[in-house]
């Protein structure tokens, strides 16, 4: 998808834009009249484990109520299918920079790039919580080439980060098989044959009941979440950027959520879990509203 260049002047990505300043305009107003934005951690229950696994270049309709994808709609069933959920931008590594750091970073190429910024694993570690990143066929842990085989540095965006540690960039094969062992918040990168980029819809669907249908159930029991999300849909001028996203845990509440969200707002609310501080955008979303009562 990196060939594709940034298309932000058709129609739907300048009504988001809209919106995204209108947001923030009223957010602005609340604040002045003391009502303001969500508190931290407001009304999101903190799980004892996220994983957040990322798929790659599929729209809402091509996955959710599709055979060719019976393990995703299984979980959509027994969690949260996001109904209204859409990506930031367009190509893919800007809409992964934006779900991990709260900002596209004005990135619109491949690789390499580094950043300083402040990030989910950063905030995670600064208050002695822990994050890895979990990326299928990474030739070794700390590897900041751009390609691998099947692996691309443009999918994890943590290894852009230069004030995190080698340590949390770690191959698929590191992902504990005891799941009390993960850390706090995980990602989960398949490679380009098995997140639906290159190989079918039907394959990364297998890969994931493969490889994450334990953990699933394991979360339904265990305070935890697993969240599967996209980074884009296929794009062309008639696409929105409406993604499949589905969380499945314990707390949630199953059935379909209409609620307006995107990728910032699951930062948001993964940073709310651990009542972290918002990262850029995020702090203009509102956190997933998907929880049973009580939390």
């Amino acid at each position: 998808m990196t060939a594709r260049l940034m298309t932000q002047s058709r129609p739907a990505d300048r009504m988001r834009k809209s919106l995204v300043a209108a947001s923030a305009a009223l957010g602005v107003l609340l604040a002045v009249a003391g009502c303001g934005s969500p508190e931290k951690g407001s009304g999101v229950p903190r799980p004892d484990h996220i994983v957040v696994v990322v798929e790659e270049n599929r729209g809402y309709e091509d996955v959710i109520g599709s055979s060719e994808a019976p393990f995703i709609n299984e979980l959509a069933r027994k969690g949260a299918n996001l109904t209204q959920f859409f990506a930031i931008t367009y190509p893919s590594q800007p809409n992964y920079l934006a779900l991990f750091s709260g900002s596209t970073q004005g990135v619109d190429n491949d690789c390499p790039n580094d950043f300083s910024s402040r990030n989910l694993a950063s905030q995670l570690i600064q208050e002695d919580l822990t994050f890895t990143g979990y990326a299928e066929s990474l030739p070794s842990v700390g590897f900041k080439g751009c390609t691998s085989g099947p692996y691309v540095r443009r999918h994890t965006p943590w290894v852009n980060f230069t004030n995190l540690p080698d340590s949390v960039n770690r191959p698929w094969t590191d992902f504990p098989k005891n799941f009390s062992d993960l850390p706090e918040v995980s990602f989960v990168i398949p490679n380009l044959d098995n997140d639906m980029h290159d190989g079918s819809v039907k394959q990364g669907d297998a890969w994931l009941r493969e490889n994450l249908g334990d953990y699933a159930e394991w979360a339904m029991s265990n305070n935890s979440l697993l969240v599967v999300t996209w980074d884009e849909d296929e794009g062309g001028e008639d696409e929105d950027n409406h993604i499949p996203t589905v969380v499945v845990g314990e707390r949630v509440k199953p059935g379909d959520h209409d609620q307006p969200n995107n990728l910032y707002g699951l930062l948001r609310t993964i940073l709310d879990a651990y009542d972290l501080d918002p990262l850029g955008h995020s702090a203009e979303a509102e956190p997933l509203d998907i929880w049973k009562d009580g939390g």
